[in-house]
């Protein structure tokens, strides 16, 4: 009996879908909710896990095409279940035994070219962005991972063995459709809001003592690091309760005023810039912060966070400094009308009480829709900002 593998229920937000590699190939064993392949969507990686245990019939579409909600991608025989194993089973026996390889001696091998598709069936999601982007064969690259598939790790060990190439070469490949819909929203933002970036600069010496005096003891007790992003959403939170307007949202003709604080906090991925959602961010402690940011950042990574993680937020809060940058301007997140953009610390001579000292600094930039928010408002809502991270205690005492 064939059982079919349709293509799952899509968000109501997404209408369809790119099926980005298959990990099976018709003959191949499989196993009940193995995952069969990857879809890709405008915001992440979707599973499609096998309905049934058997042994992978057919396939309705090839990796590159573009999929609706319920359309047929392939078929399982159910009554071959048992009498197929997978192909990886056939490298056991005597034959494929071999002696350990100290680490030293290992070097990238040349392994036996595998057909093509069945190359690119074993990429995982990053490693076949870099195959695509630096334009390489699958079939060249030997795999580490479960059953020989290829890893991002795998692609750059590839990339390192590989010699220069020669001569002037460009290189075209289409954009993900994740970055796709990111330079979408981008010009989209730009085009339909008045945009305007405010700065100012945060003394972090307080909030540095603060996190070398109960960095240990707060990871002891909640089991996860006390990182600088929980400080900058509770002052976010205490600083749009003062300027509601900046949590504010253009509908047409209207400004809609939401009383509530979904704070979205930019992660970098291998396949673009998202933003998970802190829900309720004014009624979530340090540690539920610090761990939902962990959660969010390891997901998105390996391409598990859900659409509804990725929906809707009120304020958004990105932070450049992990990268170097010293001085940004972000783009807000449409439809929101304001974004804050964190930067590197760096050590700079500053006038303190009439003294010249070296304190801890860093850069912070408010972008905000100038159509709604007034210059006034958004340099208020950022020395608020600003003086809550260099006394912390406002946060406790909420002043």
């Amino acid at each position: 009996m064939s059982t079919e593998v349709r293509v799952p229920q899509l968000p109501e937000s997404i209408a369809d879908a790119t099926l980005v590699t298959w990990h099976k190939q018709p003959g191949d064993a499989v196993a009940r909710d193995e995952n069969l392949a990857d879809l890709e969507t405008d915001k992440v990686v979707l599973e499609v896990p096998a309905p049934v245990a058997g042994v992978l019939k057919s396939q309705d579409k090839s990796a590159g095409t573009t999929v609706t909600s319920g359309e047929l991608l392939a078929l399982i025989d159910e009554a071959a279940a048992g009498t197929a194993a997978p192909r990886s089973a056939a490298k056991s026996g005597p034959r494929a035994e071999s002696k350990p390889v100290a680490a030293t001696d290992r070097k990238p091998a040349a392994a036996t070219p595998a057909p093509k598709a069945e190359a690119e069936a074993k990429l995982s999601p990053a490693a076949r962005r870099m195959v695509e982007e630096n334009r390489l064969a699958a079939a060249e690259i030997a795999g580490s991972g479960r059953d020989g598939r290829i890893t991002k790790g795998d692609v750059a060990l590839h990339l390192a063995a590989a010699p220069a190439a020669g001569g002037r070469v460009d290189q075209r490949v289409p954009m993900s459709r994740l970055r796709a819909r990111i330079a979408e929203r981008l010009v989209e933002a730009q085009s339909s809001a008045a945009l305007l970036t405010t700065f100012n600069e945060i003394d972090m010496q307080a909030l540095n003592a603060l996190r070398a005096r109960y960095k240990e003891p707060f990871e002891k007790r909640h089991g996860v690091r006390l990182g600088f992003m929980s400080f900058f959403v509770k002052a976010c939170t205490e600083a749009l309760r003062r300027f509601p307007v900046i949590n504010a949202s253009v509908e047409g003709p209207d400004i809609v005023y939401h009383e509530y604080y979904d704070i979205g906090v930019a992660v970098s991925t291998d396949r673009g810039l998202i933003v998970p959602v802190l829900r309720d961010a004014d009624r979530m402690g340090f540690a539920e912060i610090e761990k939902s940011v962990a959660g969010f950042a390891e997901r998105a990574r390996s391409g598990s966070i859900t659409i509804e993680e990725l929906t809707g937020g009120t304020f958004s809060i990105t932070n450049g400094g992990v990268f170097g940058s010293l001085l940004s301007t972000p783009i807000v997140n449409a439809p929101q009308s304001a974004i804050l953009g964190m930067h590197k610390i760096e050590q700079r001579p500053v006038a303190v009480d009439g003294q010249i000292v070296v304190r801890p600094m860093m850069y912070v930039a408010l972008t905000y829709d100038h159509r709604i928010i007034d210059g006034r408002e958004a340099v208020q809502f950022l020395v608020a900002v600003k003086e809550a991270l260099e006394d912390p205690a406002r946060l406790l005492l909420q002043v």
